[in-house]
Protein backbone atom coordinates (compact mmCIF):
# COMPACT_ATOMS: atom_id res chain seq x y z
CA UNK A 1 0.00 0.00 0.00
CA UNK A 2 1.09 3.22 -1.02
CA UNK A 3 2.55 5.52 1.94
CA UNK A 4 0.02 8.83 2.51
CA UNK A 5 1.17 12.14 2.21
CA UNK A 6 0.03 15.28 3.35
CA UNK A 7 -2.17 16.86 0.61
CA UNK A 8 0.45 20.10 0.56
CA UNK A 9 3.04 17.27 -0.46
CA UNK A 10 0.89 15.50 -2.54
CA UNK A 11 -0.14 18.55 -5.02
CA UNK A 12 3.21 20.01 -4.86
CA UNK A 13 6.56 18.79 -7.33
CA UNK A 14 10.00 17.83 -6.09
CA UNK A 15 11.50 21.45 -6.87
CA UNK A 16 9.49 23.25 -3.81
CA UNK A 17 10.92 23.17 -0.36
CA UNK A 18 8.45 21.39 2.45
CA UNK A 19 10.61 21.12 4.99
CA UNK A 20 9.27 22.17 8.48
CA UNK A 21 5.61 22.93 5.90
CA UNK A 22 4.32 18.73 5.29
CA UNK A 23 7.92 17.37 5.39
CA UNK A 24 10.53 16.83 7.98
CA UNK A 25 14.34 16.00 7.62
CA UNK A 26 16.94 16.78 10.21
CA UNK A 27 18.77 19.78 8.98
CA UNK A 28 19.13 22.39 11.92
CA UNK A 29 21.35 21.95 15.45
CA UNK A 30 17.12 21.56 17.05
CA UNK A 31 16.95 18.76 14.96
CA UNK A 32 19.94 16.73 15.70
CA UNK A 33 19.35 17.88 19.26
CA UNK A 34 15.96 16.57 19.06
CA UNK A 35 17.05 13.40 17.69
CA UNK A 36 19.51 12.52 19.80
CA UNK A 37 17.15 13.46 22.30
CA UNK A 38 14.31 10.76 21.44
CA UNK A 39 17.18 8.45 20.56
CA UNK A 40 18.14 8.62 24.61
CA UNK A 41 14.63 8.89 26.07
CA UNK A 42 13.89 5.40 24.17
CA UNK A 43 17.37 3.71 24.65
CA UNK A 44 16.69 5.03 28.69
CA UNK A 45 13.69 3.57 29.07
CA UNK A 46 14.54 0.45 27.88
CA UNK A 47 17.26 0.43 30.02
CA UNK A 48 15.15 1.21 32.97
CA UNK A 49 12.65 -1.86 32.23
CA UNK A 50 15.50 -4.17 32.02
CA UNK A 51 16.95 -3.25 35.01
CA UNK A 52 13.65 -3.39 36.90
CA UNK A 53 13.38 -6.88 35.65
CA UNK A 54 16.68 -7.65 36.64
CA UNK A 55 16.00 -5.87 40.63
CA UNK A 56 12.67 -8.45 40.38
CA UNK A 57 14.75 -11.66 39.84
CA UNK A 58 17.31 -10.75 42.35
CA UNK A 59 14.32 -9.89 45.07
CA UNK A 60 12.81 -13.12 44.10
CA UNK A 61 15.97 -15.01 44.88
CA UNK A 62 16.83 -12.84 48.00
CA UNK A 63 13.64 -13.44 49.27
CA UNK A 64 14.02 -17.07 48.94
CA UNK A 65 11.76 -18.00 45.68
CA UNK A 66 15.05 -19.24 43.76
CA UNK A 67 16.92 -20.23 46.95
CA UNK A 68 17.06 -24.19 46.07
CA UNK A 69 18.44 -23.44 43.04
CA UNK A 70 21.79 -23.31 44.78
CA UNK A 71 20.89 -27.21 45.13
CA UNK A 72 22.71 -28.78 41.98
CA UNK A 73 20.50 -31.57 41.71
CA UNK A 74 17.49 -28.91 41.90
CA UNK A 75 18.75 -27.05 39.21
CA UNK A 76 19.51 -30.21 36.83
CA UNK A 77 15.82 -30.61 37.77
CA UNK A 78 14.61 -27.33 36.44
CA UNK A 79 17.08 -27.40 33.13
CA UNK A 80 15.51 -30.65 32.61
CA UNK A 81 12.60 -29.79 32.58
CA UNK A 82 12.58 -27.42 29.94
CA UNK A 83 14.12 -30.06 27.72
CA UNK A 84 10.68 -30.39 25.54
CA UNK A 85 10.11 -26.55 25.41
CA UNK A 86 13.64 -25.83 24.29
CA UNK A 87 13.01 -28.75 21.83
CA UNK A 88 10.05 -26.98 20.26
CA UNK A 89 11.97 -23.53 20.07
CA UNK A 90 14.69 -25.23 17.88
CA UNK A 91 12.10 -27.05 15.79
CA UNK A 92 10.63 -23.13 15.04
CA UNK A 93 14.61 -22.51 14.34
CA UNK A 94 14.83 -25.01 11.75
CA UNK A 95 11.36 -24.31 9.97
CA UNK A 96 12.48 -20.36 9.44
CA UNK A 97 13.10 -21.11 5.50
CA UNK A 98 13.94 -17.48 5.25
CA UNK A 99 17.41 -17.61 7.44
CA UNK A 100 18.62 -18.91 10.73
CA UNK A 101 18.68 -16.26 12.78
CA UNK A 102 21.67 -14.85 14.63
CA UNK A 103 22.46 -16.84 18.06
CA UNK A 104 22.53 -13.37 20.21
CA UNK A 105 19.61 -12.16 19.02
CA UNK A 106 18.07 -15.65 20.42
CA UNK A 107 20.26 -15.58 23.32
CA UNK A 108 18.99 -11.93 24.13
CA UNK A 109 15.39 -12.55 23.37
CA UNK A 110 15.44 -15.60 25.51
CA UNK A 111 16.89 -13.76 28.58
CA UNK A 112 14.41 -10.86 28.21
CA UNK A 113 11.79 -13.81 28.13
CA UNK A 114 13.27 -15.13 31.52
CA UNK A 115 13.80 -11.69 33.08
CA UNK A 116 10.20 -10.21 31.75
CA UNK A 117 8.64 -13.27 33.55
CA UNK A 118 9.01 -11.36 36.95
CA UNK A 119 6.30 -8.57 35.99
CA UNK A 120 3.64 -11.03 35.63
CA UNK A 121 4.40 -12.98 38.67
CA UNK A 122 4.51 -9.60 40.67
CA UNK A 123 1.22 -8.78 38.97
CA UNK A 124 -0.38 -11.98 39.11
CA UNK A 125 0.07 -12.34 43.17
CA UNK A 126 -1.25 -9.37 43.79
CA UNK A 127 -4.35 -9.68 41.99
CA UNK A 128 -5.30 -13.40 42.73
CA UNK A 129 -6.36 -12.68 45.79
CA UNK A 130 -9.04 -10.44 44.70
CA UNK A 131 -10.61 -13.31 42.10
CA UNK A 132 -9.75 -15.84 43.93
CA UNK A 133 -13.14 -14.27 46.57
CA UNK A 134 -14.99 -15.01 43.53
CA UNK A 135 -16.96 -17.96 44.00
CA UNK A 136 -16.87 -20.94 41.41
CA UNK A 137 -15.74 -18.70 38.43
CA UNK A 138 -13.74 -16.21 40.21
CA UNK A 139 -10.20 -18.24 39.42
CA UNK A 140 -11.79 -18.85 35.53
CA UNK A 141 -11.73 -15.02 35.21
CA UNK A 142 -8.61 -14.75 36.61
CA UNK A 143 -6.87 -16.79 33.76
CA UNK A 144 -8.64 -14.79 31.26
CA UNK A 145 -8.55 -11.19 32.39
CA UNK A 146 -5.11 -11.11 34.34
CA UNK A 147 -2.37 -14.51 33.96
CA UNK A 148 -2.84 -15.36 30.25
CA UNK A 149 -3.05 -11.33 28.92
CA UNK A 150 -0.18 -10.50 31.42
CA UNK A 151 2.42 -13.30 30.76
CA UNK A 152 1.43 -13.01 27.04
CA UNK A 153 2.28 -9.36 26.73
CA UNK A 154 5.10 -9.62 28.93
CA UNK A 155 6.49 -12.12 26.49
CA UNK A 156 5.63 -9.84 23.64
CA UNK A 157 7.30 -7.46 25.07
CA UNK A 158 10.56 -9.05 25.28
CA UNK A 159 10.43 -9.45 21.51
CA UNK A 160 9.28 -5.95 20.70
CA UNK A 161 11.93 -4.36 22.77
CA UNK A 162 14.79 -6.23 21.43
CA UNK A 163 14.64 -8.51 18.11
CA UNK A 164 11.75 -7.00 16.75
CA UNK A 165 14.26 -4.04 16.11
CA UNK A 166 17.14 -5.94 14.32
CA UNK A 167 17.60 -5.49 10.80
CA UNK A 168 17.80 -9.27 11.33
CA UNK A 169 14.29 -9.70 11.89
CA UNK A 170 13.57 -9.22 7.87
CA UNK A 171 10.65 -11.33 7.71
CA UNK A 172 7.35 -12.28 9.21
CA UNK A 173 8.26 -15.78 10.72
CA UNK A 174 11.34 -14.92 11.98
CA UNK A 175 7.91 -13.37 14.76
CA UNK A 176 7.54 -17.11 15.73
CA UNK A 177 10.98 -17.77 16.29
CA UNK A 178 11.84 -15.19 18.37
CA UNK A 179 8.41 -15.53 20.01
CA UNK A 180 9.19 -19.00 20.98
CA UNK A 181 12.50 -17.71 22.34
CA UNK A 182 10.98 -15.88 24.84
CA UNK A 183 8.53 -18.42 25.87
CA UNK A 184 10.97 -20.28 26.39
CA UNK A 185 12.72 -17.80 28.80
CA UNK A 186 9.78 -17.30 30.81
CA UNK A 187 8.92 -21.53 30.79
CA UNK A 188 12.75 -21.55 32.35
CA UNK A 189 12.08 -19.16 34.94
CA UNK A 190 8.36 -20.37 35.87
CA UNK A 191 10.02 -24.16 36.24
CA UNK A 192 12.61 -22.73 38.30
CA UNK A 193 10.27 -21.19 40.27
CA UNK A 194 7.84 -23.94 40.86
CA UNK A 195 10.20 -26.15 41.57
CA UNK A 196 12.14 -24.53 44.07
CA UNK A 197 8.93 -23.36 45.64
CA UNK A 198 7.67 -27.18 46.50
CA UNK A 199 11.20 -27.72 47.68
CA UNK A 200 11.28 -25.35 49.95
CA UNK A 201 7.31 -25.88 51.24
CA UNK A 202 8.05 -29.33 51.20
CA UNK A 203 8.42 -31.71 54.77
CA UNK A 204 9.16 -34.46 53.29
CA UNK A 205 12.88 -35.57 53.97
CA UNK A 206 13.06 -36.44 50.25
CA UNK A 207 13.49 -33.14 49.25
CA UNK A 208 14.75 -34.84 45.37
CA UNK A 209 11.41 -36.91 45.15
CA UNK A 210 9.48 -33.72 45.42
CA UNK A 211 11.70 -31.55 43.20
CA UNK A 212 11.52 -34.53 40.68
CA UNK A 213 7.61 -34.79 40.81
CA UNK A 214 7.05 -31.41 40.05
CA UNK A 215 9.86 -31.19 37.32
CA UNK A 216 7.66 -33.82 35.44
CA UNK A 217 4.59 -32.07 36.16
CA UNK A 218 6.37 -28.72 34.79
CA UNK A 219 8.21 -30.61 31.70
CA UNK A 220 4.63 -30.80 29.96
CA UNK A 221 3.60 -27.37 31.13
CA UNK A 222 6.71 -25.49 29.47
CA UNK A 223 6.11 -26.12 25.74
CA UNK A 224 2.51 -24.61 25.72
CA UNK A 225 4.73 -20.98 26.66
CA UNK A 226 6.57 -21.64 23.34
CA UNK A 227 3.47 -22.28 21.67
CA UNK A 228 1.45 -19.34 22.65
CA UNK A 229 4.13 -16.71 22.23
CA UNK A 230 4.77 -17.76 18.77
CA UNK A 231 1.43 -17.48 17.47
CA UNK A 232 1.83 -13.61 19.11
CA UNK A 233 5.38 -13.23 17.90
CA UNK A 234 3.71 -14.58 14.12
CA UNK A 235 2.09 -11.99 13.88
CA UNK A 236 4.25 -9.23 15.65
CA UNK A 237 5.82 -10.11 12.20
CA UNK A 238 3.21 -9.63 10.15
CA UNK A 239 2.32 -6.43 11.87
CA UNK A 240 6.33 -5.03 11.31
CA UNK A 241 5.72 -5.77 6.87
CA UNK A 242 2.06 -3.76 7.45
CA UNK A 243 2.82 -0.64 9.26
CA UNK A 244 -0.45 0.75 8.41
CA UNK A 245 -2.55 -1.90 10.23
CA UNK A 246 0.37 -2.82 13.16
CA UNK A 247 -1.94 -1.90 15.30
CA UNK A 248 -4.85 -4.59 15.84
CA UNK A 249 -2.51 -6.97 14.08
CA UNK A 250 -0.39 -7.26 17.47
CA UNK A 251 -3.99 -7.05 19.32
CA UNK A 252 -5.04 -9.98 17.28
CA UNK A 253 -1.70 -11.98 18.08
CA UNK A 254 -2.00 -11.38 21.39
CA UNK A 255 -5.99 -12.41 21.96
CA UNK A 256 -5.06 -15.21 19.95
CA UNK A 257 -2.50 -16.48 22.56
CA UNK A 258 -3.62 -15.23 25.46
CA UNK A 259 -7.09 -17.13 24.70
CA UNK A 260 -5.38 -20.25 24.00
CA UNK A 261 -3.02 -19.83 27.07
CA UNK A 262 -6.47 -19.60 29.68
CA UNK A 263 -8.25 -22.17 28.15
CA UNK A 264 -5.26 -24.34 29.04
CA UNK A 265 -4.90 -22.92 32.04
CA UNK A 266 -8.51 -23.56 33.14
CA UNK A 267 -9.25 -27.17 31.43
CA UNK A 268 -5.67 -27.96 32.88
CA UNK A 269 -7.36 -27.82 36.77
CA UNK A 270 -10.34 -30.13 35.90
CA UNK A 271 -9.74 -32.30 32.84
CA UNK A 272 -7.36 -34.77 33.71
CA UNK A 273 -9.70 -34.85 37.40
CA UNK A 274 -12.58 -35.86 35.83
CA UNK A 275 -10.65 -38.00 33.40
CA UNK A 276 -9.43 -40.50 36.15
CA UNK A 277 -12.87 -40.44 37.95
CA UNK A 278 -14.23 -41.43 34.47
CA UNK A 279 -11.72 -44.19 34.14
CA UNK A 280 -10.40 -45.15 37.26
CA UNK A 281 -7.60 -47.32 35.70
CA UNK A 282 -6.09 -43.91 34.33
CA UNK A 283 -4.09 -42.34 37.26
CA UNK A 284 -4.15 -38.56 37.59
CA UNK A 285 -0.86 -37.91 36.40
CA UNK A 286 -0.90 -40.02 33.22
CA UNK A 287 -4.41 -38.64 32.31
CA UNK A 288 -2.63 -35.00 33.07
CA UNK A 289 -0.03 -36.34 30.21
CA UNK A 290 -2.39 -37.31 28.09
CA UNK A 291 -4.63 -33.51 28.31
CA UNK A 292 -1.37 -31.60 27.82
CA UNK A 293 -0.09 -33.87 24.82
CA UNK A 294 -3.65 -33.19 23.13
CA UNK A 295 -3.88 -29.74 23.97
CA UNK A 296 -0.41 -28.91 22.93
CA UNK A 297 -0.46 -31.00 19.91
CA UNK A 298 -3.20 -29.87 18.56
CA UNK A 299 -2.24 -25.72 18.44
CA UNK A 300 1.25 -26.42 17.89
CA UNK A 301 -0.52 -28.37 14.80
CA UNK A 302 -2.29 -25.58 14.06
CA UNK A 303 1.20 -23.01 14.04
CA UNK A 304 2.47 -25.51 12.40
CA UNK A 305 0.45 -25.51 9.34
CA UNK A 306 0.37 -21.68 8.88
CA UNK A 307 4.23 -22.02 9.24
CA UNK A 308 4.20 -24.93 6.85
CA UNK A 309 1.88 -22.41 4.34
CA UNK A 310 4.54 -19.98 4.90
CA UNK A 311 7.26 -21.74 4.31
CA UNK A 312 5.45 -23.13 0.54
CA UNK A 313 4.66 -19.84 -0.50
CA UNK A 314 8.03 -18.42 0.45
CA UNK A 315 9.73 -20.98 -2.14
CA UNK A 316 7.01 -20.25 -4.33
CA UNK A 317 7.72 -16.69 -4.77
CA UNK A 318 11.73 -17.18 -4.82
CA UNK A 319 10.88 -19.60 -7.75
CA UNK A 320 8.94 -17.28 -9.81
CA UNK A 321 11.51 -14.21 -9.07
CA UNK A 322 13.98 -16.79 -10.33
CA UNK A 323 11.66 -17.20 -13.40
CA UNK A 324 11.47 -13.63 -14.30
CA UNK A 325 15.07 -13.03 -13.56
CA UNK A 326 15.59 -16.03 -16.18
CA UNK A 327 13.92 -14.54 -18.60
CA UNK A 328 14.79 -11.19 -18.19
CA UNK A 329 18.27 -12.83 -19.10
CA UNK A 330 17.08 -13.70 -22.46
CA UNK A 331 15.66 -10.27 -23.34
Amino acid sequence: MEKKSDPVSRGMDDSVDLYGISTWEQRSRLDRVATKLHGAIVTTGRAIVILLALAILFVQIALGGLAALTNPWIGLFALLSIVPAFAFAVYLWYADVTMSEPLPILVGTFLLGLLFAGFAAIFNSYTEPIFSQIPVVGMVIFFYLIVAPVEETVKWLAVRLFAYRSDKFDAVIDGAVYGAMAGLGFATIENAIYISQEVLKSSSPDILLRAGETAVVRLFAGPGHVIYSAFAGYYLGLAKFNREKAGPIVVKGLLIAAFIHATYNTLVGFVPGLISTVVPAVPHMMAYIGFVIVYDGFFGYLLYRKLNRYRGLYKEANQQATALSDGDGYN
